[in-house]
């Protein structure tokens, strides 16, 4: 099979956007295996997805016949190989359910990316962190002093290893305004659903002493407003009676790492858009 390609665009809407972009393809010979297109009528913004097939062509080459068609109409816009595998890099703090998840996911083909470097803020320990040893691991430790000089040495990392996405898998520290605006659309985060109804220490037990029904995780792009970020994926779990609070933080775990893995899924297949506090998911 040939190798494909996936093209990515948002712009305001108007008429002819999709026969424009269909019909240049359809020049260059490439097959369109699938597309995808919502047009926002609240703000007038149009977003769509098209997986093709270049018919010989190189990236670079089909990138430079779009480009003119991007510029005319204004588009946010980005082509790239399907098969690249996406650059990540994982923080973490003391639970590790999330990051094991998502390595597990990755050896099995289900994640198509590679693991650039592993961040944590606590010292290594086989006990809560096992690493895969082909992935660099970093203790970067920060208290409140010490965090400008910590989010440095973050940013160098991510610069160093060409990090093209950030997950925070239960890292458990918030990152500074001027850093969650760097990281802005390339930082994604989990938290149980709670927030802000149980803040604080303990969310779950406190929903236990609140006899909670039910329980959920979202997980969402990082901005400097703490957990309210856009959303882009939230899953729930029905809770009964017969729950103790240590079930709950038990099926907490579950929900929060099939919520993180399936956002992380969509971002990498570039199947996400942030639209203003709000995102575009498109089915995978």
């Amino acid at each position: 099979m040939s190798s494909q390609f996936v093209l990515t665009l948002s712009c305001d809407d108007r008429v002819g956007i999709v026969a424009r972009v269909s019909s240049l393809l359809a020049g260059l010979d490439c097959n369109i295996t699938d597309a995808q297109q919502f047009d926002d009528a609240s703000n007038n913004r149009f977003f769509m997805r098209i997986v093709l097939e270049p018919a010989g062509h190189t990236l670079d080459e089909v990138r430079t016949a779009f480009a003119p068609i991007a510029g005319e109409y204004g588009m946010a816009w980005k082509m790239r190989d399907r098969d690249a595998p996406a650059r990540v890099l994982i923080m973490v703090s003391k639970f590790d359910h999330c990051l094991v998840d998502l390595l597990y996911r990755k050896r099995i083909g289900e994640l198509n990316m590679e693991v650039v470097a592993i961040v944590s803020n606590h010292p290594r320990a086989a006990d809560h962190v096992p690493m895969d040893p082909a992935i660099p691991y970093h203790h970067l430790p920060v208290t409140r002093d010490t965090k400008p000089a910590q989010e440095a040495q973050l940013r160098q990392l991510i610069e160093e290893t060409g990090a093209e996405l950030v997950v925070l898998a239960r890292y458990m520290q918030v990152l500074s305004d001027e850093m969650a605006a760097w990281l802005s659309g390339r930082c994604i985060n989990i938290h149980h659903s709670f927030l802000p109804g149980f803040k604080g220490a303990k969310p779950y037990h406190q929903a236990y002493d609140r006899g909670v029904k039910m329980i959920g995780a979202t997980s969402h792009y990082v901005t400097g407003d703490l957990d309210e970020g856009p959303i882009i994926a939230q899953d729930v779990m029905a809770i009964t009676h017969r729950e103790r609070a240590e079930d709950l933080v038990a099926k907490g775990r579950d929900v929060e790492r099939r919520v993180l893995a399936r956002a992380v899924k969509a971002h990498i297949e570039d199947r996400v858009w942030m639209n203003g506090s709000r995102t575009v998911v498109f089915d995978g």
